[in-house]
């Protein structure tokens, strides 16, 4: 009987869809009419990269293009982000577009007449700053969807809330920033926001593919600090301390056991790694502490607060059994939540993107371990966050450059695509919902 069910809403989601066909065929050459500027924005903007809370020349060219297209926009949400409110000429619900607008501290080495050469200042160290996740190109199709959809207007059954997010990579420790602080602000009220879409262009799919995940689809992470402390003592003489060097190796291999024996593998991935340890000061001093820093990741709620509580215990206990004290701070500056898409939200908008992309070109998709903030948003309204190719067709993905590195790439040819899928969600959603 549920199988039967869900085949009826199915091709009610279709037949709904259909019957919105006369704007997603409006979609579709509107969005291919502004794929040059599209490209254009988008080069502008990874000419010109800012780190998270500082996006103001980039704020400021969306804000003004917001107002260009008769977009009520404010401004100074959450420091820089800015949030476009399109009200549509017949009733109907409000779906959120999001796009988020940082770069990161890292030197491009890429061969591009648009390769940024920006420098500045991190956590008190010159470095390049680079779009080099893709959030250039995340910022240029909202863009290219707003000015497809304000064109639209009179036809539009709802309200559209555009967000443009600024430090989804982090702030650095003691500021706040990124999604967190735009729900904080209420960016999801005022309109209230039913729906919310969102993508992440990946330069390790092909383009002219979308991948997505029913549930969790990126990890939760927690940064953690864990402070060691035992006796100094001259290293000629170990039997006088208690060496916090050893009990961090005991505690950093231990720890991997919670993957390998308290993790369900069978069901969901997950993470833990020590990316930074520190102590001591010469070959011959066993120091007094450590110091070691990692990240936790998860795809479930249960497995979150599963790990945290046996990274607890190894960690105390471990310290303990060797004489030392250990002090943990689990989230130490941040944590997402699961990058989590809503189930009914997912099997109701599939029929949307494979309108889209074409049914060969959606693609189900392994969870990943990296995170996502768009997660924060997700926690408050049904969400969908979906991933958009950005490779060149042909190339193999394992010699693809990464995202976060100097080499990172993108095809350009597959923005267009990315305007025609959430413009298309929108309307098809709103659709749905009549």
């Amino acid at each position: 009987m549920k199988k039967i069910c869900l085949i009826a809403f199915s091709l009610l989601s279709i037949n709904s869809i259909a019957q919105q066909s006369p704007l997603r065929s409006q979609v579709a050459k509107k969005a291919d009419a502004i794929e040059q500027k599209v490209i254009t924005w988008r080069r502008d903007f990874h000419q010109h990269p800012e780190l998270g809370n500082q996006e103001v020349r980039t704020s400021g060219i969306i804000a003004q293009h917001l107002k260009s297209l008769g977009i009520e926009v404010t401004t100074g949400v959450a420091k820089t982000g800015v949030v476009g409110i399109l009200k549509g000429g017949k009733p109907g619900p409000v779906v959120a577009l999001r796009a988020d607008m940082d770069g990161l501290p890292v030197t491009e080495r890429v061969d591009v007449p648009f390769a940024s050469k920006v420098k500045t200042q991190y956590n008190g160290q010159e470095v390049g700053v680079m779009h080099a996740c893709g959030h250039d190109s995340h910022m240029a199709i909202l863009m290219g969807v707003a000015e497809v959809l304000a064109s639209m207007k009179k036809d539009i059954p709802g309200t559209v809330k555009f967000i443009f997010q600024p430090a989804e990579e982090s702030v650095p420790p003691g500021e706040e920033g990124g999604a967190e602080l735009m729900v904080k602000e209420g960016v999801l009220e005022n309109p209230k926001v039913e729906a919310i879409f969102g993508l992440h262009i990946n330069s390790q799919t092909e383009v002219g593919n979308v991948t997505y995940r029913p549930g969790g689809t990126m990890a939760a992470v927690n940064d953690m600090k864990i402070t060691v402390t035992g006796r100094q003592a001259h290293g000629a003489y170990p039997w006088s301390s208690v060496d916090p060097i050893v009990v961090s190796a005991q505690i950093v291999n231990s720890l991997q056991t919670i993957v390998s024996r308290n993790l369900n593998v069978t069901e969901n991935p997950g993470v833990v790694t020590i990316g930074a340890i520190n102590g001591g000061v010469r070959s011959n001093i066993i120091p007094e502490k450590v110091e070691m820093l990692g990240t936790v990741r998860n795809l479930s709620k249960e497995d979150e607060l599963m790990f945290i509580d046996r990274i607890k215990t190894i960690v105390t206990k471990t310290a303990e059994a060797g004489g030392a004290t250990a002090e943990i701070k689990i989230p130490y500056t941040h944590r997402y939540p699961v990058t989590f898409n809503n189930l009914a939200l997912t099997e109701k908008m599939l029929p949307s993107m494979q309108a889209t992309a074409g049914t060969d070109h959606v693609l189900l998709k392994p969870p990943v371990t990296g995170a996502e903030d768009f997660s924060f948003y997700q926690e408050k309204v049904p969400g969908l966050f979906v991933f958009l190719g950005g490779m060149p067709k042909g190339k193999d993905p394992v010699k693809a450059p990464s995202h976060h590195t100097p080499d990172f790439y993108l095809d350009e040819s597959g923005f267009v695509l990315g305007v025609k899928l959430l413009a298309n969600l929108t309307l098809d959603y709103m659709a749905i919902k009549k």
